[in-house]
């Protein structure tokens, strides 16, 4: 009986060693992962998936995930190449395509890569111009995982995606950036609006020629405005009167001195025309001829036939003036200074 307790102290922690050094041989790695193994500190080369064995005391293992690691870069603050103060952050998308150099080349590759990654966006992003940050955002993240992925090469990473997430301007740039688009938007507008009125003035242009060969074109435009105003109800027509009509006017009374021959002839209101003999009160009458005196020379003169009336009339006239400077006969009314004339 102590025998066999004797034996089964031994065999015992015997048994758990022997477990223990069969469970550290034997090793599980995930379809994601790859197992790196070294011997005695020399490289061995990378295992896996699934199940396989190692020496104990003599292997060791270094599990590796390959799978796609997402990366924030925090926000840098950059001032671009025309001296404009941002702050920019960005994300990064890398994964481990060579399990032994991510594990031999780096100590750690994730924070390498983290690194790599903040001091090219500032050094990008330094060289290019505010409006190349905002229009060419896709050419700049190309540029971004380009270099980052030849750099992170050697270490065996592979930098697939690299945006830049947000972009913060300064309240005053902001505000610059505004009115200025508020001046383009200006600017088209008017350009826009200046083609309209040059497209519309040679069409206008097109019409008046069209017009003009064809008089009657224009009395139908005048009497479709009149249909359009009146279709409002409005209490007021303005008609407009044709230029054409004043020339039609003047052919039929004959012109505009026509008045003056009808009159002259009987037929209407006569104006008299100015006998040479006659000239303007206060006409310097010293240099005229013999027998041609003005109508104001002398006191005699004064007497002569006034301008468009005859001899006896201009003589009943100075003599109402007379009366009526006398004070003989009121201002208006009283007897007719010219009897039998009307």
């Amino acid at each position: 009986m102590d025998a066999l307790l004797g034996l089964l102290s031994f065999l015992v922690p015997l048994v758990v060693v022997v477990l223990a050094i069969a469970g550290s041989a034997v090793k599980i790695v995930q379809e994601y992962e790859r197992g790196v193994i070294f011997r005695l500190g020399r490289l061995v080369g990378a295992r896996g998936p699934g199940l396989f064995f190692i020496i104990p005391f003599v292997d060791r293992m270094v599990k590796v995930d390959l799978r796609v690691v997402t990366l924030d870069v925090p926000a840098q603050e950059v001032i671009t190449r025309d001296n404009v103060t941002v702050r920019v952050n960005a994300v990064l998308y890398f994964r481990v395509f060579d399990p032994e150099k991510a594990v031999v080349a780096v100590t750690d590759f994730v924070r390498a890569t983290h690194q790599i990654a903040q001091t090219t966006l500032r050094s990008v992003l330094g060289q290019s111009d505010l409006d190349q940050l905002l229009a060419q955002r896709e050419e700049i993240n190309m540029k971004l995982q380009h270099i980052i992925d030849e750099q992170t090469e050697p270490w065996g990473i592979k930098v697939g995606i690299v945006e830049v997430k947000d972009l913060e301007l300064p309240q005053s740039m902001q505000r610059a950036m505004a009115r200025q688009a508020e001046a383009e938007r200006e600017k088209r507008a008017k350009i826009i609006h200046a083609s309209g009125e040059f497209e519309a003035s040679k069409a206008l242009s097109e019409a008046a020629h069209i017009i003009g060969s064809e008089p009657a074109t224009l009395q139908l435009r005048y009497l479709q405005t009149l249909t359009e105003i009146a279709s409002e109800k409005n209490s007021t027509i303005v008609f407009p009167l044709p230029i054409e009509f004043l020339s039609l006017l003047q052919g039929v009374t004959g012109g505009p001195s026509a008045g003056y021959r009808n009159g002259r002839d009987g037929g209407g209101p006569s104006i008299s025309e100015p006998s040479p003999n006659t000239l303007p009160v206060g006409t310097d009458t010293g240099a005229l001829p013999a027998g041609e005196v003005g109508i104001a020379g002398s006191a005699e003169e004064e007497k002569g036939p006034i301008f468009g009336l005859g001899e006896a009339d201009s003589e009943a006239i100075a003599a109402e003036h007379a009366r009526f400077i006398a004070g003989d006969i009121p201002t208006r009314g009283g007897e007719d200074p010219l009897p039998g004339r009307s």
